[in-house]
């Protein structure tokens, strides 16, 4: 009898109970030995239809804004908004060395593009700076620097938004798609 191919889902799932931190982990953790009560309350980590989509949000909020300590940062947040600790985990991993130069960019030219740094600075401010040498910390702290802030502002609350409707809607067609099979029998 040939075994079916693993899909891309169930390699996802291996992977995260594999590298993910479980709540026997943290309860064993010295660190958090003093938080534990609250850290390891069971609404955390249940998967429910609030719970989820409030963790990918927080996840791609801390995952966009927090460039370090996502994880930890994530995992704290979830507490007072009763998000799924797993969740906001696993969805902080959507910034990975992959994808954070092309995000950067990205960051840049919405707050560039919000703040209007283009129309407001004459010639080549790229070139300009790279030629001037010492200039190119003034160039990075005046003309980089606000756009690159203000676009990862914008695209961390567009992520959570985007993030909490897209896991919203997954569960709910996930939800539909087992009664449909237990409604046919299947």
């Amino acid at each position: 009898m040939a075994t079916r191919p693993v899909t891309l889902w169930e390699r996802v799932a291996a992977w995260s109970r594999r590298n993910l931190p479980t709540r026997e982990s943290m309860a064993n953790s010295r660190v958090l030995r003093p938080v534990a009560h609250r850290v390891l309350a069971p609404e955390l980590w249940r998967f429910t239809r609030r719970s989820v989509p409030r963790g990918v949000a927080l996840g791609m909020f801390t995952g966009i804004l927090i460039p370090l300590g996502q994880i930890p940062a994530s995992a704290v947040l979830a507490l007072p908004l009763r998000a799924n600790v797993p969740a906001a985990a696993l969805t902080t991993f959507f910034t990975n060395p992959l994808t954070t130069p092309l995000l950067f960019v990205m960051y840049y030219k919405v707050g560039n593009w919000l703040l209007h740094l283009d129309r407001s600075v004459p010639g080549q401010p790229l070139g300009d700076a790279v030629q001037a040498a010492p200039g190119w910390i003034d160039w990075l702290l005046r003309d980089v620097g606000p756009a690159t802030a203000v676009g990862m502002v914008v695209c961390s609350v567009l992520g959570a938004v985007l993030g909490y409707g897209l896991a919203a809607l997954l569960w709910r067609l996930w939800i539909a798609r087992k009664w449909r099979h237990r409604h046919h029998g299947n």
